[in-house]
Order: C-alpha cells, then structure tokens, then sequence
C-alpha cells in the first residue's frame, strides 16, 4: 500500500531565512516556485539528498511553542547524516542554535543532536547518524 513519504510541507514566517536555512544550512536544493491564482507568493519546492521534497508555504503565523512534548501532533524533523557531529558543527559555524552540542545517544545505536526550533523556524530538527548497537 504504502511505498515511501513523498514530502513535508510547513508554513514559513520569513521565507527568505528559512530558504536560507534549508539550502545554505542544509544543502538543500531549490527546485521551484509556484505562486498563488491571484499572483502573491505561493509555495518553494526544495528536494532533499534522497530525492524526497520539503514544501514551504508563504504566510505562516506564529502558533503554538514548537517542541512543546505536551502538545498533540507533530513532534520533530529528523535527518539522517553520515557523521553527526560534523552535522552539528556545520549547523552551529552557520549561525544555528543548537540543543546538543554533541550527539548523544538515541534508541537502536543511533547518535542523535538537535537542533533548537528558534533557530529552525520553529521546526525541532534532529539529526541522527546509524551506529552500532549499545554505542
């Protein structure tokens, strides 16, 4: 039934920072641009590394403090990277706020790092990078 998750989409406050974040950050790859039927920004179409894509519509609001472990439904954005702490340092020698300075240990032998949703456009990101067990 199910083959693999196409997209994720978020609304953006400050599109031009969050594109930024996304490919200066991220390395993601701006795909295009699609207005609107009355002509004002619509959506940015960004493809990740594996060919899967993040959708980001112009006009978001702020809402409910993102990451809140109490509030029901989406939770955190997790990426996987070769090497975590090269992720992480990456991210920070851009300007991003960080959780974990270090990975951490996750569940399966994953090594696990956030980074903060203040400075993710209110998205907890996680990046995880396969380890082995116990690790």
């Amino acid at each position: 039934m199910f083959k693999k998750m196409m997209h994720v989409a978020f609304w953006a406050k400050d599109m031009e920072r969050m594109l930024a974040f996304y490919i200066d950050v991220m390395g993601f790859e701006k795909i295009f641009d699609m207005d609107n039927v009355d002509g004002t920004p619509g959506t940015v179409y960004l493809r990740t590394p594996d060919g899967r894509y993040i959708e980001l519509f112009h006009g978001g609001t702020d809402r409910v403090p993102a990451g809140d472990a109490h509030t029901a439904g989406y939770s955190h954005l997790c990426f996987e990277v070769d090497d975590a702490a090269a992720a992480l340092s990456h991210a920070k020698g851009k300007g991003v706020r960080l959780i974990d300075e270090t990975p951490r240990s996750g569940v399966h032998g994953l090594r696990i790092g956030f980074l903060h949703p203040k400075s993710t456009f209110g998205v907890l990101t996680e990046f995880a990078q396969e380890g082995d067990e116990g690790q």
